[in-house]
Formats: C-alpha cells, sequence, structure tokens
C-alpha cells in the first residue's frame, strides 16, 4: 500500500492535469446569484481553489471550516467552474441524508442553468440507478452526488474532472485512495470541519493544500458545553427547558441493545416528549422516516446513535445530550456537537459520564479539549489538539491515528521526493542539512511568551529547519511580530542556530563544548582565504587570551565561555566568512 501512495502523490505532482479555464460571464452570474456576501475566508477559499484548478498539476486541496460555515458553497463554485470546462463532477457524502440535503441545495444552487444533477444513494430505485449510470458514462450528467455507492465498479464517467470529498474523515483510506486511482489526473477538493490527524497532517506538510474558513455567519452563537457526570434530575430539566420554547432535543446514546430502554424512560419522565428512535441497524426505509418526520418537527427528541454525526441539518435542534461521552474520539465529539447550534438561538450541549468512573488520560485530555474549544470555528484547533493527542497516523498506510515509528516524517518526504525525480528522470543532489552543534546554552521558549506545548513544539521545528540566515531572520521577525518583545532565552536560542548555520561554511569543521571551553577547528581549505594572522589578530580582538594549536594540518581555537561568547563567536565566524 505504501508503494501504491508513494506512485499515486508522485504522479499526481509529476503528471500534467487539466487546466481549467479562467472565470468566463456564466460563473460570475452564477457566484452573483448566491443570497449572501461570501466571508473573507470563504473568498480567498475560492481563490484559492480556483488558482489550483487553473494549474495543470491535479488539485489535492483540503478545506477545513466548521459545520454551517459555507464549504457547501465554496465547493459548489469550484464545481461550477468544472462543469463549464465540459467536465464531470462527483460529490461524495457519507452519509445518506447528506447526499439528499447537498442534492437539495445544488438543485436550488443550479435551478437557474443547464446543468444536469443526479442523486445515487441506496434509496434510489432500481431503474432510476439504470439511467443514472447511463447517461453519467454519455457524460449527459454533469454533477452525481451519492454516498460510497458511486465508487461502485459500475459507476463509470464519461470525463470525470473533479471529485469533492465531504467529510472525509468517515471514509477509509482504501475508500479515499481508490477515488484517486481512478484516474491520476483529476482534481479533488475534501471539505471537513474537522480532518482527522492523517490527512491534517499531510496538509501542513506540504502534499496538499489547505484553505481555512474561520469565519462564522452573522448572529451565530457559540455551543455552551458542559461536562457533567450522568444526572437523571439535570437530563429532565435539560430536556424539559428546551422543549419550553418549542425546541428540539438530541439524546445520543451509542448502544442500539439498549436504546429501546432509554426511549421509554425519556416518555416516561418527561410528559411533553415526543420521542422517536434512530440508528443504523434500522430497515433504511424506517431509519429515513424517522428522520424527516423529526425533520418536519412531528417528534422533539430523537434518542439516536451517531448515525447523527454527520450531515443532519436541524436548525429547531438546539441541546444535545451524550451519554458515556468519554467514549468517543475528539473530532467525533465536536461533529457530534455541531449538530446544534446551526440558526441564531442559543445551543447547549452536555457531555455525560458515568459516576464514579475512572476515566482514561487520554479520554480526559479530549474532554477537556471539546469543553475549552467552544468558540466558533474551532474545528482546526480541534485537529491540531487531537493530533497531540492521538499522533499524526501513517501517512503511507491504512491507519488513521498512531505515531509513524518505522519511517518518520523526514524520511517519508525524502521518499517522496526520489519516487517524483525517478518519475521525471531528474538525478537531483540530496539537500545538505545543517548539522545541529552539541553546544549547551541556556536558550529555550518559556511558558510566560508561548503557553500552548503544541505551539512551542512548532517553534521549535520551525527553528529547526532554519536553513539560512535570512531565514532565520524572517523566523525571528515574525516570532517578535506574533508574539510580541523577544525574552533573551529565546534570543539566545536563535544565537545558538546562527551559529550552526554560521558553522556550516566550509571555513569550519566542528565545534567542541567541553563545558567551560569552547574549541573551534578549522578545516585545512579555510586558509585559502584567511591567513593565520589576520585569523589571530580577530581571535585576540574578540576573545580574553584565545589559546591556538595546530594539529594534523588543522588550526584549533580554543576560547572560555562568558558572557556574550554567543555573539561574539558569531560575529567572528561571520567575519572570517566574509574574507
Amino acid at each position: 500500500m505504501a508503494d501504491q501512495l508513494i506512485e499515486l502523490y508522485a504522479a499526481r505532482m509529476s503528471s500534467p492535469g487539466f487546466a481549467f479555464s479562467k472565470d468566463n460571464e456564466m460563473q460570475i452570474e452564477f457566484e452573483n446569484q448566491f443570497g449572501y456576501e461570501l466571508t473573507e475566508d470563504q473568498q480567498r477559499s475560492v481563490d484559492e481553489i480556483k488558482v489550483d484548478m487553473e494549474k495543470p498539476q491535479p488539485m489535492d486541496r483540503l478545506l477545513c471550516g466548521d459545520v454551517g460555515f459555507g464549504k457547501t458553497e465554496v465547493a459548489l463554485r469550484g464545481a461550477f467552474k468544472a462543469i463549464l470546462d465540459h467536465k464531470q463532477v462527483a460529490f461524495l457524502c457519507p452519509t445518506t441524508i447528506l447526499s439528499m440535503q447537498h442534492f437539495k441545495t445544488a438543485t436550488e444552487r443550479f435551478k437557474n442553468f443547464p446543468v444536469e444533477i443526479a442523486l445515487l444513494n441506496r434509496f434510489t430505485s432500481s431503474k432510476e440507478k439504470k439511467r443514472i449510470l447511463k447517461e453519467v458514462k454519455e457524460g449527459k450528467i454533469d454533477l452525481l452526488i451519492g454516498t460510497h455507492r458511486i465508487l461502485s465498479k459500475d459507476v463509470a464517467f464519461n470525463d470525470l474532472g473533479l471529485l469533492v470529498i465531504d467529510e472525509e474523515q468517515r471514509f477509509g483510506v482504501k475508500q479515499k485512495e481508490k477515488i484517486k486511482e481512478y484516474r491520476e489526473t483529476i482534481d479533488v477538493l475534501s471539505l471537513s470541519a474537522t480532518p482527522i490527524p492523517r490527512t491534517l497532517q499531510m496538509s501542513l506538510m506540504g502534499i496538499r493544500g489547505l484553505s481555512k474558513i474561520d469565519t462564522p455567519p452573522k448572529n451565530r452563537l457559540p455551543v455552551q458545553t458542559y461536562v457533567v457526570e450522568k444526572n437523571n434530575t439535570l437530563i429532565k430539566q435539560v430536556i424539559e427547558r428546551e422543549l419550553a420554547r418549542d425546541g428540539q432535543v438530541f439524546y445520543l446514546y451509542n448502544r442500539t441493545d439498549q436504546i429501546a430502554n432509554v426511549a421509554y424512560k425519556i416518555s416516561s419522565t418527561v410528559p411533553n416528549a415526543k420521542v422517536a428512535i434512530g440508528h443504523g441497524q434500522m430497515d433504511k426505509n424506517e431509519l429515513e422516516d424517522v428522520m424527516l418526520r423529526f425533520m418536519n418537527k412531528e417528534f422533539n427528541v430523537l434518542i439516536c446513535t451517531t448515525i447523527i454525526e454527520t450531515g443532519i441539518d436541524i436548525p429547531n435542534a438546539n441541546t444535545m445530550i451524550v451519554e458515556d461521552a468519554d467514549k468517543f474520539g475528539l473530532a467525533q465529539l465536536y461533529q457530534i456537537r455541531g449538530r446544534v447550534g446551526r440558526s441564531e438561538r442559543g445551543a447547549y450541549a452536555y457531555l455525560l459520564y458515568k459516576k464514579d468512573k475512572s476515566i482514561q488520560d487520554d479520554a480526559l485530555k479530549r474532554l477537556k479539549a471539546i469543553k475549552e474549544f467552544t468558540e466558533l470555528g474551532s474545528g482546526y484547533k480541534i485537529a491540531m489538539r487531537d493530533l497531540s493527542i492521538r499522533g499524526s497516523g501513517d501517512i503511507l498506510g491504512g491507519k488513521q491515528a498512531g505515531f509513524i515509528d518505522d519511517i518518520g516524517f523526514e524520511m517519508y518526504m525524502k521518499i517522496l521526493q526520489d519516487a517524483i525525480n525517478v518519475r521525471m528522470h531528474k538525478d537531483e543532489k540530496p539537500e545538505e542539512e545543517v548539522k545541529n552543534l552539541n553546544v549547551s546554552v541556556d536558550g529555550y521558549i518559556p511558558d510566560d511568551y508561548v503557553e500552548s506545548d503544541y505551539e512551542k513544539l512548532e517553534l521549535y521545528q520551525r527553528l529547526d529547519k532554519a536553513k539560512t540566515m535570512s531565514e532565520l531572520n524572517s523566523l525571528k521577525a515574525e516570532f517578535d511580530d506574533y508574539y510580541g518583545n523577544l525574552p533573551e532565552a529565546i534570543l539566545t536560542l536563535i544565537e545558538k542556530r546562527k551559529l550552526e548555520i554560521l558553522s556550516h561554511y566550509s571555513i569550519i569543521e566542528d565545534i567542541k563544548d567541553s563545558g567551560k571551553q569552547l574549541g573551534i577547528i578549522f578545516s585545512p581549505n579555510a586558509f585559502e582565504t584567511i591567513s593565520g594572522d589576520k585569523l589571530f589578530l580577530l581571535a585576540n580582538q574578540l576573545f580574553t587570551k584565545p589559546a591556538f594549536k595546530s594539529l594534523d594540518n588543522k588550526i584549533t581555537i580554543k576560547i572560555n565561555k562568558h558572557d556574550q561568547w554567543l555573539n561574539r563567536l558569531n560575529e567572528f565566524i561571520e567575519t572570517l566568512s566574509k574574507k
């Protein structure tokens, strides 16, 4: 599978794809017919997607934005761009209900334009399915929306140009890679509120493009989130309060064998409650009927499993109760909570855990994180926290989580680049690494400067990746601009990295730290450009009583470490390298 993925990504990065045309009048007219003004983030995301689509390389972009933040509109603009160039678009959804909602949205948006849209899911009749498959193959259908059913072998596109994957964390690696393998040259746009760590890590590493929508729609309020022990009196009060304002309640109980008992208990204790049950083991028609009736307000309390995790848009449902919340993943909890708070009305989420239960450390971290990130637009932060709790997943294989013990990110990137070079018949020299010097300095990032451990780790990594003085100076300016005046401890850290970069010049062979003293070993070729006299003169100007010795055609200077020794050493090497 690793070989296949490397081949796939190498092919996508080196193969020519279809370069879509610039926007024409019909595209502009379609965009102007949207009933709302795009937020700045939405517009930027649309622009980034269009730039990718207009390039001759295949697009692979992740669009990250909270539920209800307008990802669908951004995706439909990309879809129309493809359709105007006579390409077909596949819109892949994780659930039947979500595919139905997208079909309804797309039908409404394209009603004034010559776009043929079809829906393919388990509710599509055999007769309708036969017609759709025939017309997709003939190129008569421009936009095919559906569940993983559209990945089946009998679905043959005439000329597929764009694949949109919604809520991609719900699909397995094989399903996602299968559609990419379908044609190496198609553009792929993935939509997610909380991208899984593996996917997020690939975006951060630059294998995929990443667009973010952080701005919430106007008048949207954050969901008030409470992590509490299960309490029947509290449950009763919470449900009654929501029903008193003519609202609806999701009650998530993820065990189908006991779900009927929970429904009976709620019906008995809350007289106003019109209770319905929804779970994945129900007959498909029965489940659809329950969901549609809940959407139509025939029921006001839905006792359900995680089947509601994605895709249900019910603005009137604004209270969510989750039993055994400690058993869910962080991204999953975030998705579940996203089912409420989709209107201007205040929304509430109650994450319950059993009384006196000992909660595992990771589960505790997840519950703390979901409570911490209540503000709108937290999906990306949730995914970043998930990345730090779970690890990034096996980029090369099928696992969505777990550390890459066997290969590591750097090695993966090297393998990927080598594979691309082989395919493009390039014989490039490997990039030289700046080696880390084992020099002890009192440099670090203080807690009162950057609080988050994850952010600190990222800053340390970025410092370690700086390979030139211009990169280091740019990073220093960015830190100063973003976090404020740099404390002494960080300036020391930056000076150490500067020493490593300067020592990479051919005049220095090594620097050895013995505690109180430092030995600088010059390479034999250093004296082709520097005379020994200049070396000694400069050393005596900058350091107190430097010691010189010559061994094996190499000269070593020993200096005592004292105040400002690091800055002086950098000045010394910098001056010598210019001579």
